[in-house]
């Protein structure tokens, strides 16, 4: 099994063929031959619980074609090509179903036409993967938002035609936040549509000075990361993006950045800064509670138990950020001394059938 899935994958990222159900290169039994009898099970207090993964990464290289003459510039990695090697490390962890999205937001860069087609090629190819594992994964569209008008229809189409859940979106497009009236047809239809979005941040990428993240610690996604979303969430709050779209729901990779870790700050400020300039009509911790959900990805005990102080365990959902070898929250979850069975249960998965209508 081992030499025939190294050849899939490797196969599949020198043709841009990808690794996917008949039309994308790999058969159906072959996709689902991870679901045997060797998946953990997840118990709560003896309880089977459904694990779901928000966060789960994936590339559709079949769009590479697409860029040749233009000055767009694709991004592949290897590792996030589908393959069944994923529905593995899904069953040594005990996730039963992933939710999977490209979260690179290169064609960010692309015009209106390209753009099109790029959206075009990776939801067809995450539908189709999709559909040959219906079991084990959805999808989210990762629309082209630079468009708005544009990522609307995307959205549109992915959900009412290819069957995915909502929708991915980077921190910012090309150094421009997505919290401007400019981008309200894409929130519009989000909540018209009543699909979450999921927010991936990109290192910072465009929000600040070149070079600032160069040294030691990979500082670009350790630190660049979280305070990209967190920037991005709070700008949604006090630009009144929740109060124009006011059933909106936005998830927060990575824990939803630094935004929970120091909230207390950000509640208070419409009231105590008088040139904060606040277009939100209710306190910040509304929107927290409301509007925001975060995923699990704070890797200890205290670090969840202030994120479902702050966000609610009804905000709080399971991510593994996969295939990228972070540690694993699931421990953390169920063996939380201070959490309720009920609590535990719905943010490894009750959560997102909720949020997901699954």
């Amino acid at each position: 099994m081992t030499n025939r899935r190294n050849f899939l994958m490797g196969a599949a990222a020198a043709a841009g063929a990808g690794v996917f159900a008949r039309d994308f290169g790999i058969p159906r039994a072959l996709a689902q031959g991870a679901q045997g009898g060797g998946r953990k099970q997840i118990t709560v207090a003896g309880k089977r619980v459904k694990v779901i993964d928000i966060h789960g990464h994936l590339v559709i290289p079949q769009s590479e074609a697409l860029l040749a003459g233009s000055n767009v510039k694709g991004d592949y990695p290897r590792n996030q090509i589908m393959g069944p090697d994923r529905l593995a490390r899904m069953d040594a962890r005990g996730i039963d179903m992933q939710v999977i999205s490209i979260n690179q937001y290169w064609w960010y860069a692309a015009d209106r036409d390209l753009a099109a087609k790029i959206v075009r090629t990776h939801d067809e190819g995450v539908s189709a993967w999709v559909k040959a594992n219906s079991e084990r994964f959805v999808g989210l569209t990762s629309p082209a938002l630079q468009h708005p008008d544009l990522a609307a229809e995307q959205l549109d189409y992915a959900v009412k035609t290819l069957g995915l859940k909502g929708a991915s979106i980077g921190g910012n497009v090309m150094g421009e936040f997505p919290s401007s009236p400019k981008f309200d047809p894409f929130w519009k239809k989000a909540e018209e549509l009543q699909v979450p979005i999921f927010m991936h941040p990109s290192n910072a990428d465009f929000l600040v000075q070149d070079k600032i993240f160069e040294g030691r610690g990979d500082l670009g996604n350790i630190v660049g990361n979280p305070f990209e979303t967190a920037l991005f969430l709070t700008k949604l709050i006090f630009d009144g993006v929740f109060d124009r779209f006011p059933r909106l729901k936005v998830v927060g990779a990575h824990g939803a950045g630094y935004l929970p870790s120091y909230f207390g700050r950000t509640d208070v400020t419409c009231d105590v800064r008088p040139n904060a300039k606040c277009a939100n009509t209710k306190k910040p911790m509304n929107y927290l509670r409301t509007n925001i959900v975060a995923d699990s990805m704070v890797f200890s005990d205290e670090g969840l138990r202030h994120l479902v102080a702050e966000c609610g365990a009804s905000n709080v959902v399971y991510g593994s950020d996969m295939p990228f070898n972070w540690p694993d929250t699931i421990p953390i979850v169920v063996d939380a001394k201070w959490m309720s069975n009920e609590d535990k249960e719905a943010i490894l998965g009750g959560n997102l059938v909720r949020i997901l209508k699954i």
